[in-house]
């Protein structure tokens, strides 16, 4: 029964728990199984809160008892929360030695949201260190393993979310997207992820890596799975300055429409600048099958060009280091997490915990930030990187004028030997090329299964305008209804 129930998706374990074909304790443990089972070689998890999870389902399976409605279309489903969320009960860590062990005085807007729902949380999952990274290496605790060649990474930030959806230790899981935290590993895992509009759901409890470009979204196996979660954590938080007060877009009944499999009247702008060239070959035709289902279904592609595209990635690592700089400043041995006592004054104190507690990107963007920020740079670098961020809004603006949502390969590879890039940190920024542009502009976007390369997943992108989630959601939906199940990868202990 464990094996049948965790390849269920979270829609089919909703159903049968809110039935009471299984109770939400059953799923609950059938997956604390399976983390048992996989995760000493997976490390998708750095906390596993068992006990707290069938607390929660128990409460799930009483109410059904007691005759009451589900809390929500996805009570009792479990899920894996990405360790940069707060969490009243478990450690929040950020991936990082500087708040090893902390526990938080409260839960983020996300968290709660969940708890709201009747979502198991059955732990929280790996991440390279305060959200920096796209491999899940630069965790402080160890790197994730993809499920598909456990010699290659998940992607990353978020590949302990990713891999823990491919390994089937968790049918839904929560990420963050700063520059494609959520995309680059769905693409390298085979899952769905999906990056909100900026704004569109609350970071408020979400730990800062840059505050203008991070989002919290779903992640899943399905097109619908992750339009339910995003109907449970979206919405307007009054704690979130950013906040959009805005109700959530029907991103589930936009789902339903797209499993009809018409896409009559859709138009789908294939985005120049982000094809061809420096795409590995695999990837590529990868794409092109896609795009050619999609004319199939009825969708009017066309090619859009946004010349300054290219130039996000010089841009976002000039503006992110420059707000990790200013966020991390907080980490300064005095009021929580780590604190290293050498030296006679604050200073020396707080220089020993920074150089302990930090790991090598944190401390790379820290100082690329800093620099960038310096008197008699500012305007040559950040400010310089905040017009390119302008140009490449205006990029969207004009290209959503000529079509509803524009679609890319979500990497420009395949997930990539562990070890492979640590020593290059050019090579490995260069793998967020085509999710970079929609953190910038505040946009949103998913990535979706498209087949294999090379025996590895990749991922088509699906971009769409601010809170333009709906038809984002539907044109997924419709690729993945034609495009049937996707593969999956067989993991073993």
């Amino acid at each position: 029964m464990t094996s049948e129930l965790i390849r269920k998706t979270a829609a089919e374990l909703a159903e049968l728990i809110h039935s009471k074909q299984v109770s939400a304790v059953e799923v609950a443990q059938a997956h604390l199984d399976r983390i048992a089972e996989v995760d000493g070689t997976i490390h998708a998890f750095l906390h596993v809160a068992a006990d707290e999870a069938l607390k929660s389902a128990a409460l799930v399976d009483e109410a059904l008892a007691a005759g009451s409605e589900p809390a929500s279309p996805l009570a009792g489903v479990p899920l894996a929360l990405k360790d940069v969320f707060t969490t009243i009960d478990m450690p929040t860590t950020a991936g990082s030695k500087i708040l090893e062990g902390w526990r938080p005085p409260y839960d983020a807007t996300v968290t709660k949201k969940l708890r709201a729902a009747g979502i198991t949380i059955l732990g929280k999952t790996n991440m390279d260190e305060f959200a920096m990274g796209s491999s899940t290496e630069y965790s402080a605790y160890g790197p994730t393993r993809n499920p598909w060649d456990l010699d290659r990474v998940p992607g990353g930030s978020g590949g302990g979310s990713a891999a823990a959806l491919a390994a089937f230790e968790a049918p839904l899981a929560i990420g963050t997207d700063t520059g494609g935290s959520i995309r680059q590993p769905a693409a390298f895992t085979g899952t769905v992820g999906v990056k909100p509009t900026y704004g569109g759901v609350s970071r408020y409890g979400l730990i800062a890596c840059a505050s203008s470009l991070d989002q919290g979204g779903p992640c899943a196996r399905t097109v619908l799975d992750a339009a339910l979660l995003h109907e449970v954590i979206g919405g307007h938080d009054p704690l979130d300055s950013t906040s959009i007060d805005q109700p959530v877009p029907a991103v589930v009944d936009a789902v339903r429409q797209g499993a009809s499999g018409d896409l009559s009247g859709v138009r789908v702008g294939v985005v120049r600048e982000l094809t061809g060239e420096g795409y590995q070959a695999g990837v590529q035709a990868a794409f092109d099958a896609a795009v050619q289902q999609l004319e199939k279904l009825g969708a009017d592609v066309v090619e859009v060009s946004c010349p300054t595209f290219p130039t996000g990635i010089a841009a976002y690592y000039l503006i992110l280091p420059s707000e990790v700089s200013s966020n991390l400043a907080r980490f300064d041995a005095m009021r929580y997490g780590l604190r290293v006592d050498q030296g006679s004054s604050a200073e020396e104190v707080m220089a020993a915990t920074r150089e302990s507690g930090f790991g090598p990107e944190v401390k790379r963007r820290i100082m690329l930030g800093t620099y960038a920020l310096s008197a008699g740079y500012y305007d040559a670098y950040y400010g310089q990187a905040q017009k390119v961020r302008t140009l490449i809004a205006r990029d969207f603006a004009a290209a959503f004028e000529q079509a509803d949502v524009l679609v890319s390969p979500t990497a420009p590879t395949t997930a990539f030997p562990l070890g492979d890039k640590l020593d290059d940190p050019l090579s490995m920024y260069l793998n967020d090329l085509a999710t970079i542009p929609t953190n910038l502009a505040g946009t949103a976007a998913l990535s979706v299964p498209c087949g294999l390369a090379d025996g590895l997943p990749t991922g088509l992108q699906v971009m769409a305008p601010a809170m333009g989630e709906a038809v984002m959601y539907r044109v997924a939906a419709a690729y993945e209804a034609a495009r049937g199940p996707a593969p999956t990868p067989e993991v073993t202990a």
